[in-house]
Protein backbone atom coordinates (compact mmCIF):
# COMPACT_ATOMS: atom_id res chain seq x y z
CA UNK A 1 0.00 0.00 0.00
CA UNK A 2 1.31 3.37 -0.76
CA UNK A 3 2.32 6.15 1.01
CA UNK A 4 -0.43 8.54 0.10
CA UNK A 5 -3.49 5.49 0.56
CA UNK A 6 -1.87 5.04 3.92
CA UNK A 7 -2.32 9.21 4.47
CA UNK A 8 -5.80 9.11 3.35
CA UNK A 9 -6.77 6.12 5.47
CA UNK A 10 -5.30 7.19 8.81
CA UNK A 11 -6.65 10.70 8.18
CA UNK A 12 -9.95 9.71 7.41
CA UNK A 13 -10.30 7.19 10.64
CA UNK A 14 -8.85 9.39 12.80
CA UNK A 15 -11.44 12.45 11.67
CA UNK A 16 -14.17 10.24 11.50
CA UNK A 17 -13.22 9.17 15.28
CA UNK A 18 -13.49 12.65 16.26
CA UNK A 19 -16.65 12.88 15.09
CA UNK A 20 -15.94 15.45 11.96
CA UNK A 21 -18.79 15.41 9.30
CA UNK A 22 -17.98 12.72 6.89
CA UNK A 23 -17.85 15.23 4.06
CA UNK A 24 -14.86 16.79 5.88
CA UNK A 25 -13.12 13.98 6.88
CA UNK A 26 -13.23 12.62 3.21
CA UNK A 27 -12.24 16.33 1.82
CA UNK A 28 -9.64 16.81 4.34
CA UNK A 29 -7.99 12.73 3.94
CA UNK A 30 -8.07 13.38 -0.05
CA UNK A 31 -6.48 16.77 0.41
CA UNK A 32 -3.31 15.11 2.53
CA UNK A 33 -3.23 12.22 0.12
CA UNK A 34 -2.67 14.36 -2.86
CA UNK A 35 -0.46 16.96 -1.38
CA UNK A 36 1.51 13.46 -0.91
CA UNK A 37 1.46 12.33 -3.79
CA UNK A 38 2.26 15.68 -5.19
CA UNK A 39 5.42 15.55 -3.19
CA UNK A 40 6.26 12.50 -4.19
CA UNK A 41 6.15 13.83 -8.46
CA UNK A 42 7.64 17.20 -7.48
CA UNK A 43 4.49 19.11 -7.99
CA UNK A 44 3.64 22.28 -6.00
CA UNK A 45 1.72 22.17 -2.97
CA UNK A 46 -1.23 24.31 -4.51
CA UNK A 47 -1.68 21.89 -7.71
CA UNK A 48 -3.06 19.34 -5.23
CA UNK A 49 -5.64 22.05 -3.63
CA UNK A 50 -6.48 22.90 -7.47
CA UNK A 51 -7.00 19.13 -8.23
CA UNK A 52 -9.36 18.67 -5.26
CA UNK A 53 -11.29 21.31 -6.33
CA UNK A 54 -11.53 20.06 -9.77
CA UNK A 55 -12.73 17.06 -8.85
CA UNK A 56 -14.97 18.07 -6.62
CA UNK A 57 -16.86 20.82 -9.16
CA UNK A 58 -16.95 17.92 -12.03
CA UNK A 59 -18.45 15.17 -10.13
CA UNK A 60 -21.80 17.23 -9.12
CA UNK A 61 -21.83 18.48 -13.16
CA UNK A 62 -24.20 15.96 -14.26
CA UNK A 63 -27.58 15.81 -15.57
CA UNK A 64 -28.60 12.63 -14.29
CA UNK A 65 -27.73 14.33 -10.74
CA UNK A 66 -30.81 16.99 -11.29
CA UNK A 67 -32.87 13.93 -10.16
CA UNK A 68 -31.84 14.16 -6.91
CA UNK A 69 -32.89 17.19 -5.32
CA UNK A 70 -36.00 16.86 -7.19
CA UNK A 71 -36.65 14.07 -5.70
CA UNK A 72 -35.65 15.02 -2.86
CA UNK A 73 -38.16 18.37 -3.05
CA UNK A 74 -41.28 15.57 -3.73
CA UNK A 75 -40.42 13.83 -0.75
CA UNK A 76 -40.49 16.83 1.45
CA UNK A 77 -43.66 18.22 0.06
CA UNK A 78 -45.60 14.54 0.54
CA UNK A 79 -43.83 13.83 4.09
CA UNK A 80 -45.15 17.88 5.32
CA UNK A 81 -48.57 16.75 3.28
CA UNK A 82 -50.85 14.32 4.42
CA UNK A 83 -49.74 11.18 2.40
CA UNK A 84 -48.64 9.40 5.25
CA UNK A 85 -52.04 8.98 7.29
CA UNK A 86 -53.76 7.85 4.34
CA UNK A 87 -51.27 5.16 3.60
CA UNK A 88 -51.23 4.62 7.05
CA UNK A 89 -55.83 4.20 6.19
CA UNK A 90 -55.74 2.30 3.60
CA UNK A 91 -53.13 -0.40 4.97
CA UNK A 92 -54.96 -0.69 8.09
CA UNK A 93 -57.93 -1.58 6.53
CA UNK A 94 -56.36 -4.24 4.46
CA UNK A 95 -53.93 -6.20 7.40
CA UNK A 96 -54.94 -3.96 10.44
CA UNK A 97 -57.65 -6.60 11.80
CA UNK A 98 -55.05 -9.67 11.21
CA UNK A 99 -53.36 -10.17 15.00
CA UNK A 100 -50.32 -7.89 15.47
CA UNK A 101 -51.91 -6.28 12.43
CA UNK A 102 -50.70 -2.93 13.70
CA UNK A 103 -47.24 -4.04 12.53
CA UNK A 104 -48.15 -4.87 9.36
CA UNK A 105 -49.99 -2.11 8.66
CA UNK A 106 -46.29 -0.18 9.97
CA UNK A 107 -44.42 -2.53 7.54
CA UNK A 108 -46.61 -2.29 4.54
CA UNK A 109 -47.02 1.69 4.63
CA UNK A 110 -43.11 2.63 4.95
CA UNK A 111 -42.38 0.78 1.88
CA UNK A 112 -45.18 2.48 0.23
CA UNK A 113 -43.85 5.29 1.49
CA UNK A 114 -40.62 5.07 1.19
CA UNK A 115 -40.88 3.42 -2.53
CA UNK A 116 -43.03 7.28 -3.06
CA UNK A 117 -40.27 9.23 -1.41
CA UNK A 118 -37.02 7.78 -2.09
CA UNK A 119 -36.12 8.12 1.50
CA UNK A 120 -35.67 5.96 4.58
CA UNK A 121 -35.33 9.20 6.86
CA UNK A 122 -38.59 10.36 5.43
CA UNK A 123 -40.10 7.10 6.07
CA UNK A 124 -38.87 6.68 9.77
CA UNK A 125 -39.88 10.49 10.12
CA UNK A 126 -43.42 10.19 8.53
CA UNK A 127 -44.38 6.82 9.45
CA UNK A 128 -43.01 6.32 12.70
CA UNK A 129 -44.58 9.67 14.16
CA UNK A 130 -47.73 8.39 13.54
CA UNK A 131 -47.19 4.30 13.89
CA UNK A 132 -44.90 4.02 16.84
CA UNK A 133 -47.71 6.14 18.86
CA UNK A 134 -50.63 3.92 17.84
CA UNK A 135 -48.42 1.22 18.61
CA UNK A 136 -47.47 1.71 21.66
CA UNK A 137 -51.83 2.72 22.48
CA UNK A 138 -52.07 -1.03 21.55
CA UNK A 139 -49.91 -2.89 24.02
CA UNK A 140 -47.14 -3.06 21.47
CA UNK A 141 -43.70 -2.96 23.12
CA UNK A 142 -41.85 0.40 22.71
CA UNK A 143 -38.91 -1.04 21.40
CA UNK A 144 -40.50 -3.58 18.94
CA UNK A 145 -42.39 -0.57 17.44
CA UNK A 146 -39.12 1.12 17.31
CA UNK A 147 -37.60 -1.92 15.48
CA UNK A 148 -40.36 -2.38 12.57
CA UNK A 149 -40.01 1.08 11.86
CA UNK A 150 -36.28 1.25 11.47
CA UNK A 151 -36.02 -1.70 9.48
CA UNK A 152 -38.81 -1.10 6.95
CA UNK A 153 -38.04 2.65 6.51
CA UNK A 154 -35.25 0.80 4.37
CA UNK A 155 -37.25 -1.33 1.75
CA UNK A 156 -37.97 2.61 0.30
CA UNK A 157 -34.10 2.14 -1.04
CA UNK A 158 -34.57 -0.53 -3.06
CA UNK A 159 -38.16 0.45 -4.66
CA UNK A 160 -37.66 3.10 -6.63
CA UNK A 161 -37.53 5.94 -6.94
CA UNK A 162 -34.16 5.91 -5.02
CA UNK A 163 -31.34 8.86 -4.83
CA UNK A 164 -28.91 5.97 -3.69
CA UNK A 165 -29.63 4.12 -6.75
CA UNK A 166 -28.74 7.17 -9.19
CA UNK A 167 -25.72 7.86 -7.21
CA UNK A 168 -24.93 4.07 -8.04
CA UNK A 169 -25.18 4.94 -11.80
CA UNK A 170 -22.72 7.70 -11.46
CA UNK A 171 -20.06 5.95 -9.55
CA UNK A 172 -20.14 3.41 -12.18
CA UNK A 173 -19.33 5.95 -14.74
CA UNK A 174 -22.68 5.41 -16.44
CA UNK A 175 -21.82 1.58 -16.95
CA UNK A 176 -25.11 1.24 -15.51
CA UNK A 177 -28.15 3.13 -16.06
CA UNK A 178 -30.29 4.77 -13.65
CA UNK A 179 -33.32 2.50 -15.31
CA UNK A 180 -31.95 -0.86 -15.02
CA UNK A 181 -30.88 -0.34 -11.56
CA UNK A 182 -34.57 0.97 -10.95
CA UNK A 183 -35.97 -2.09 -12.30
CA UNK A 184 -33.35 -4.51 -10.28
CA UNK A 185 -34.92 -2.84 -7.27
CA UNK A 186 -38.08 -4.01 -7.54
CA UNK A 187 -38.05 -7.52 -6.44
CA UNK A 188 -35.40 -7.35 -3.61
CA UNK A 189 -37.60 -4.36 -1.88
CA UNK A 190 -41.07 -6.25 -2.73
CA UNK A 191 -39.07 -9.32 -1.23
CA UNK A 192 -37.41 -7.52 2.06
CA UNK A 193 -40.43 -5.85 2.96
CA UNK A 194 -42.15 -9.50 3.04
CA UNK A 195 -38.91 -10.69 5.21
CA UNK A 196 -39.49 -8.06 7.38
CA UNK A 197 -43.64 -8.44 7.65
CA UNK A 198 -43.46 -12.31 8.54
CA UNK A 199 -41.01 -11.58 11.28
CA UNK A 200 -43.12 -9.03 12.82
CA UNK A 201 -46.36 -11.12 12.45
CA UNK A 202 -44.20 -13.97 14.08
CA UNK A 203 -43.09 -12.21 16.91
CA UNK A 204 -46.69 -10.71 17.46
CA UNK A 205 -48.04 -14.13 17.10
CA UNK A 206 -45.72 -15.40 20.35
CA UNK A 207 -46.81 -12.52 21.94
CA UNK A 208 -50.13 -12.16 21.71
CA UNK A 209 -50.07 -8.60 20.71
CA UNK A 210 -53.70 -7.45 19.87
CA UNK A 211 -55.78 -6.94 16.61
CA UNK A 212 -55.69 -3.46 15.12
CA UNK A 213 -58.61 -1.78 13.34
CA UNK A 214 -60.71 -4.20 11.33
CA UNK A 215 -63.06 -2.53 8.66
CA UNK A 216 -64.67 -4.32 6.16
CA UNK A 217 -64.00 -4.28 2.43
CA UNK A 218 -66.53 -1.29 1.33
CA UNK A 219 -63.88 1.31 3.97
CA UNK A 220 -60.94 -0.30 2.63
CA UNK A 221 -61.85 0.45 -1.00
CA UNK A 222 -63.10 3.99 -0.04
CA UNK A 223 -59.16 4.01 1.76
CA UNK A 224 -57.76 3.19 -1.40
CA UNK A 225 -59.39 5.60 -3.84
CA UNK A 226 -58.33 8.65 -1.00
CA UNK A 227 -54.53 7.43 -0.99
CA UNK A 228 -54.81 6.79 -4.69
CA UNK A 229 -53.42 9.69 -5.99
CA UNK A 230 -50.38 9.46 -3.95
CA UNK A 231 -50.00 5.81 -5.01
CA UNK A 232 -50.72 6.93 -8.88
CA UNK A 233 -46.98 9.15 -8.44
CA UNK A 234 -45.65 5.94 -8.29
CA UNK A 235 -46.70 4.59 -11.36
CA UNK A 236 -46.74 7.63 -13.28
CA UNK A 237 -42.60 7.95 -12.35
CA UNK A 238 -41.61 4.00 -12.18
CA UNK A 239 -44.06 3.50 -15.67
CA UNK A 240 -42.81 6.36 -17.55
CA UNK A 241 -39.02 5.48 -16.55
CA UNK A 242 -39.21 1.57 -17.84
CA UNK A 243 -41.79 2.53 -20.48
CA UNK A 244 -39.33 5.13 -22.15
CA UNK A 245 -41.23 7.75 -21.76
CA UNK A 246 -39.18 9.94 -20.23
CA UNK A 247 -35.55 10.15 -18.02
CA UNK A 248 -34.86 9.30 -14.36
CA UNK A 249 -34.29 13.20 -14.35
CA UNK A 250 -37.33 14.39 -16.00
CA UNK A 251 -39.38 11.71 -13.64
CA UNK A 252 -38.32 13.80 -10.59
CA UNK A 253 -39.04 17.20 -11.71
CA UNK A 254 -42.77 15.68 -12.88
CA UNK A 255 -43.06 13.84 -9.55
CA UNK A 256 -42.17 17.59 -7.79
CA UNK A 257 -44.88 19.13 -9.96
CA UNK A 258 -47.92 16.17 -8.97
CA UNK A 259 -46.76 16.42 -5.36
CA UNK A 260 -47.59 20.03 -5.06
CA UNK A 261 -50.26 19.72 -7.55
CA UNK A 262 -51.82 16.92 -4.72
CA UNK A 263 -51.05 18.24 -2.18
CA UNK A 264 -52.00 21.75 -2.56
CA UNK A 265 -55.14 21.14 -4.66
CA UNK A 266 -56.25 17.47 -4.14
CA UNK A 267 -55.74 16.68 -1.05
CA UNK A 268 -55.47 20.46 0.15
CA UNK A 269 -53.11 19.03 3.50
CA UNK A 270 -50.48 21.56 2.67
CA UNK A 271 -50.30 25.54 3.35
CA UNK A 272 -48.73 27.22 0.36
CA UNK A 273 -47.31 29.51 3.50
CA UNK A 274 -45.56 26.35 3.77
CA UNK A 275 -43.88 25.98 0.86
CA UNK A 276 -40.79 28.30 1.41
CA UNK A 277 -39.67 26.42 4.34
CA UNK A 278 -39.94 22.85 2.48
CA UNK A 279 -37.82 24.58 -0.49
CA UNK A 280 -35.52 25.66 2.00
CA UNK A 281 -35.31 22.16 4.20
CA UNK A 282 -34.96 20.52 0.59
CA UNK A 283 -32.54 22.90 -0.49
CA UNK A 284 -30.21 22.41 2.67
CA UNK A 285 -30.65 18.56 2.36
CA UNK A 286 -29.78 18.80 -1.46
CA UNK A 287 -26.54 20.62 -0.35
CA UNK A 288 -25.24 18.00 2.04
CA UNK A 289 -25.93 15.20 -0.27
CA UNK A 290 -24.11 17.11 -3.05
CA UNK A 291 -20.95 17.90 -1.07
CA UNK A 292 -20.96 14.73 -0.11
CA UNK A 293 -20.93 13.29 -3.75
CA UNK A 294 -18.03 15.99 -4.40
CA UNK A 295 -15.68 15.13 -1.45
CA UNK A 296 -16.38 10.63 -2.51
CA UNK A 297 -15.65 11.68 -5.83
CA UNK A 298 -12.42 13.11 -5.04
CA UNK A 299 -11.10 10.40 -2.60
CA UNK A 300 -12.48 7.68 -4.75
CA UNK A 301 -10.13 9.44 -7.87
CA UNK A 302 -6.82 9.23 -5.27
CA UNK A 303 -7.83 5.56 -4.85
CA UNK A 304 -8.08 4.89 -8.78
CA UNK A 305 -4.99 6.67 -9.21
CA UNK A 306 -3.04 5.05 -7.03
CA UNK A 307 -4.29 1.46 -7.85
CA UNK A 308 -6.15 0.07 -5.14
CA UNK A 309 -8.73 -1.47 -7.01
CA UNK A 310 -6.12 -3.88 -9.02
CA UNK A 311 -4.08 -4.45 -6.05
CA UNK A 312 -7.69 -5.47 -4.43
CA UNK A 313 -8.45 -7.82 -7.29
CA UNK A 314 -4.87 -9.32 -7.14
CA UNK A 315 -5.65 -10.41 -3.75
CA UNK A 316 -8.73 -11.62 -4.11
CA UNK A 317 -7.80 -13.81 -7.31
CA UNK A 318 -5.43 -15.12 -4.42
CA UNK A 319 -7.62 -16.16 -1.88
CA UNK A 320 -10.38 -17.81 -4.28
CA UNK A 321 -11.76 -17.29 -8.09
CA UNK A 322 -15.43 -18.40 -6.73
CA UNK A 323 -17.65 -15.21 -7.55
CA UNK A 324 -19.61 -16.38 -4.59
CA UNK A 325 -17.34 -16.78 -2.21
CA UNK A 326 -15.76 -13.06 -3.36
CA UNK A 327 -19.21 -11.57 -3.40
CA UNK A 328 -19.30 -12.65 0.27
CA UNK A 329 -15.99 -11.52 1.15
CA UNK A 330 -17.06 -8.21 -0.11
CA UNK A 331 -20.34 -8.66 1.79
CA UNK A 332 -18.60 -9.04 4.97
CA UNK A 333 -16.88 -5.39 3.90
CA UNK A 334 -20.07 -3.36 3.09
CA UNK A 335 -21.80 -4.54 6.11
CA UNK A 336 -18.48 -3.43 8.26
CA UNK A 337 -18.45 -0.16 6.30
CA UNK A 338 -22.45 0.26 6.50
CA UNK A 339 -21.90 0.66 10.56
CA UNK A 340 -19.84 3.65 10.59
CA UNK A 341 -20.53 5.26 6.90
CA UNK A 342 -23.58 6.55 5.32
CA UNK A 343 -24.94 5.50 2.08
CA UNK A 344 -23.93 7.82 -0.30
CA UNK A 345 -20.06 7.78 0.60
CA UNK A 346 -19.87 4.59 0.93
CA UNK A 347 -21.55 3.35 -2.53
CA UNK A 348 -19.49 6.76 -4.34
CA UNK A 349 -16.02 5.28 -2.39
CA UNK A 350 -16.49 1.70 -2.81
CA UNK A 351 -18.35 1.09 -6.21
CA UNK A 352 -14.77 2.40 -8.22
CA UNK A 353 -12.87 -0.29 -5.94
CA UNK A 354 -15.39 -3.45 -5.90
CA UNK A 355 -17.29 -3.06 -9.38
CA UNK A 356 -14.12 -3.17 -11.75
CA UNK A 357 -13.07 -6.77 -9.55
CA UNK A 358 -16.20 -8.52 -9.35
CA UNK A 359 -17.24 -7.78 -13.16
CA UNK A 360 -13.89 -9.13 -14.20
CA UNK A 361 -13.62 -12.04 -16.60
CA UNK A 362 -12.80 -14.06 -13.88
CA UNK A 363 -15.90 -13.64 -11.38
CA UNK A 364 -18.35 -12.35 -14.01
CA UNK A 365 -20.65 -10.91 -11.62
CA UNK A 366 -23.36 -8.35 -13.46
CA UNK A 367 -22.77 -4.63 -12.17
CA UNK A 368 -26.50 -4.33 -12.08
CA UNK A 369 -26.92 -6.98 -9.57
CA UNK A 370 -24.15 -6.03 -8.07
CA UNK A 371 -25.37 -2.77 -7.06
CA UNK A 372 -28.25 -4.15 -5.91
CA UNK A 373 -25.94 -5.87 -3.04
CA UNK A 374 -24.04 -3.08 -2.50
CA UNK A 375 -26.79 -1.22 -1.72
CA UNK A 376 -29.09 -4.16 0.63
CA UNK A 377 -25.70 -4.07 2.31
CA UNK A 378 -25.55 -0.53 3.36
CA UNK A 379 -29.12 -0.30 4.14
CA UNK A 380 -28.79 -2.87 7.09
CA UNK A 381 -26.01 -0.50 7.68
CA UNK A 382 -28.37 2.36 8.33
CA UNK A 383 -29.87 0.02 10.60
CA UNK A 384 -26.78 -0.27 13.07
CA UNK A 385 -24.96 1.39 15.43
CA UNK A 386 -22.58 3.83 16.58
CA UNK A 387 -23.76 5.51 12.80
CA UNK A 388 -26.99 4.05 11.82
CA UNK A 389 -29.30 7.11 10.43
CA UNK A 390 -32.41 5.52 10.47
CA UNK A 391 -31.10 3.98 13.87
CA UNK A 392 -31.06 6.98 15.67
CA UNK A 393 -34.12 8.83 13.65
CA UNK A 394 -36.35 5.60 14.72
CA UNK A 395 -35.14 5.93 18.37
CA UNK A 396 -35.51 9.57 19.06
CA UNK A 397 -39.05 9.14 17.48
CA UNK A 398 -39.75 6.09 20.01
CA UNK A 399 -38.62 8.02 22.75
CA UNK A 400 -36.16 5.02 23.87
CA UNK A 401 -32.10 4.10 23.59
CA UNK A 402 -29.92 2.36 20.67
CA UNK A 403 -29.46 -0.45 23.46
CA UNK A 404 -32.56 -1.08 24.18
CA UNK A 405 -33.40 -1.13 20.45
CA UNK A 406 -30.53 -3.51 19.15
CA UNK A 407 -31.84 -6.93 21.10
CA UNK A 408 -34.93 -6.52 19.61
CA UNK A 409 -33.84 -5.96 16.07
CA UNK A 410 -32.02 -8.68 15.87
CA UNK A 411 -34.72 -10.86 14.42
CA UNK A 412 -35.28 -8.13 11.82
CA UNK A 413 -31.33 -8.34 11.31
CA UNK A 414 -31.20 -11.80 10.33
CA UNK A 415 -34.45 -11.34 8.31
CA UNK A 416 -32.35 -8.82 5.96
CA UNK A 417 -29.85 -10.88 5.71
CA UNK A 418 -31.08 -13.88 5.08
CA UNK A 419 -33.12 -11.77 1.92
CA UNK A 420 -29.19 -10.46 1.12
CA UNK A 421 -28.02 -13.79 0.61
CA UNK A 422 -30.87 -14.83 -1.49
CA UNK A 423 -30.21 -12.21 -3.84
CA UNK A 424 -26.82 -12.92 -3.91
CA UNK A 425 -27.04 -16.33 -5.04
CA UNK A 426 -30.14 -16.04 -7.02
CA UNK A 427 -29.45 -13.51 -9.50
CA UNK A 428 -32.97 -13.67 -11.13
CA UNK A 429 -34.49 -12.20 -8.05
CA UNK A 430 -33.00 -8.69 -9.10
CA UNK A 431 -32.08 -9.62 -12.79
CA UNK A 432 -35.44 -10.56 -13.74
CA UNK A 433 -36.72 -7.28 -14.62
CA UNK A 434 -33.84 -5.47 -16.16
CA UNK A 435 -34.13 -8.38 -18.19
CA UNK A 436 -37.27 -8.76 -19.23
CA UNK A 437 -37.63 -4.88 -20.18
CA UNK A 438 -33.75 -5.57 -22.01
CA UNK A 439 -32.10 -2.82 -19.47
Amino acid sequence: MSVPIVILAVTFVVLLVLNVPVAFCMGVATMLALLAIGVSEGAPAVQALQTEAHRIGTSIESFTLLAIPFFILAGAVMGNGGVARRLIDFANGVVGGFRGGLSQVNVGTCMMFGSISGSAAAAVSAIGSFMIPAMNSKGYDRDFNASVTITASTTGLLIPPSNVMIVYSLATGGAVSVVAIFAAGILPGLLMGVALGITAAIISVRRNYGRGEGVGAGQTLVRFLKCFPALLLFVIVLGGILGGVFTATEASAIAVVYALVMELLIYRDLDWRKLPAIFLQAAVTTAVVMILIGTSMAMSWVLTYEGVPQEISAALLAVTENPYVVLLIITFILLAVGTFMDMTPAVLIFTPIFLPVVTTPEFGVDPVHFGIIMIMNLCIGLCTPPVGTALFLGCGIARTTVANVVQPMIPFYAAMIIVLLLTIYLEPISMFLPNLFGF
